[in-house]
């Protein structure tokens, strides 16, 4: 059987290719095209396993590896690269390296989702891009408002870009110089249209996931809302592969790193090597909690943020409860039950 490595990069990909001892070692440049993988790998014996480093383009040449009937292994890169503690980097030191690691079982690899859980996850990660650009258009406008004092026009509402700040807003925009109006009219009509593709998305959300049971369950989490339940469902993929509630909040990026040494033991900030789009999710579920823990007192995140707020500051009590909704979340999806309150038999996601 033989054993495959690519190094592979945005234009072109270096294959190499060895026996089971890592001899007979033959290598080849393959340019990028729609099949160019998978005719290389017809050439070979089928079910080999087949190495390729997490890249930005991985995902049709996984799909071309297991076209060919080969096995793919998508490797954590900096782990591989911390495992080989190579100096020097070309692309047939990175492939020969991938190689070393598949003979000797040591290869550093991730989970690969399906195919269709991976096109699902465009939807969430494509609203959070126009949510990014919604806010940054927004702050645009605050800020030109701010240049020409306009800002005490608004004090009694609270949303100027709603119907009544809409408003309010066009009267103010009457009072800028005529370039300044100019262009916050532009950022506006982007708003606008920002606004409408992130209507259009979470429409195709709902008709795809509103009536999954998953989701159903994760939204009776606080602060965990419909939007937030899909994206942690599609970035979680099979909670199966995660062994333990601490494993799986390690991987969604809400425990702190440790250093301990000499009998002291100090928590750093947390980890950066993780699922961002997680991190991100339990992060506002977090503050969500965070803005309505006087509302809901009695409910076991509102205590354990008012407690380590108190004892640290608001960012760290945020990871508090982005950690226990992530275990909770393990929890939930692992036994299929609601979620629980400690020393409750059961509580909504409204804590009715």
């Amino acid at each position: 059987m033989s054993i495959i490595a690519f190094d592979s990069h945005k234009r072109y990909t270096f294959a190499r290719v060895e026996d089971e001892n890592g001899r007979d070692a033959r290598e080849s440049r393959i340019e990028h095209r729609r099949g160019s993988i998978a005719h290389f790998l017809s050439q070979h014996e089928s079910g080999s396993a087949v190495a390729v480093e997490t890249i930005g383009n991985w995902y049709w040449i996984i799909d071309e590896i297991e076209q060919a009937g080969m096995q793919p292994r998508l490797v954590h890169a900096r782990k591989a690269k911390l495992m080989l503690g190579s100096i020097n980097k070309t692309d047939k030191l990175d492939a020969k390296g991938l190689n070393k690691l598949q003979r000797v079982g040591t290869l550093p690899t991730v989970w690969i989702p399906p195919g269709d859980l991976r096109d699902k996850r465009e939807l969430p990660r494509t609203r959070m891009v126009f949510g990014r650009e919604r806010t940054r258009l927004k702050n645009r406008i605050h800020s030109v408002l701010d240049k020409y004092g306009l800002q005490d026009e608004f004090t009694e509402i609270s949303d100027i870009f709603g119907r009544k700040g809409r408003q309010r807003l066009h009267c103010a925009l009457a009072q800028l110089p005529s370039q300044s109006h100019y262009v916050t009219g532009l950022l506006l009509e982007q708003l606008d249209q920002t606004e409408q593709k992130i209507n259009a998305i979470e429409a195709r959300m709902k008709a795809l996931f509103e009536q999954t049971d998953q989701v159903e369950l994760l939204r009776t989490m606080p602060g965990v809302g419909f939007i937030l339940a899909v994206v942690i469902l599609q970035e979680t993929g099979d909670i199966g592969r995660f062994g333990s509630a601490e494993r799986f909040a390690s991987y969604c990026g809400v425990t702190p790193r440790v250093h301990c040494s000499g009998g002291r033991v100090r928590y750093g900030r947390l980890r950066p090597d993780t699922n961002h789009y997680l991190k991100w999710a339990f992060s506002e579920a977090g503050n969500s909690v965070a803005v309505n823990h006087e509302r809901f007192p009695s409910r076991h995140v509102s205590r354990l943020y008012k407690r380590i707020r108190h004892r640290k500051n608001h960012a760290k009590a945020i990871g508090a409860v982005g950690r226990h909704l992530a275990e909770a979340t393990y929890w939930v999806l692992t036994k299929g039950e609601v979620y629980r309150e400690r020393g409750l038999l059961e509580v909504s996601s409204t804590g009715a």
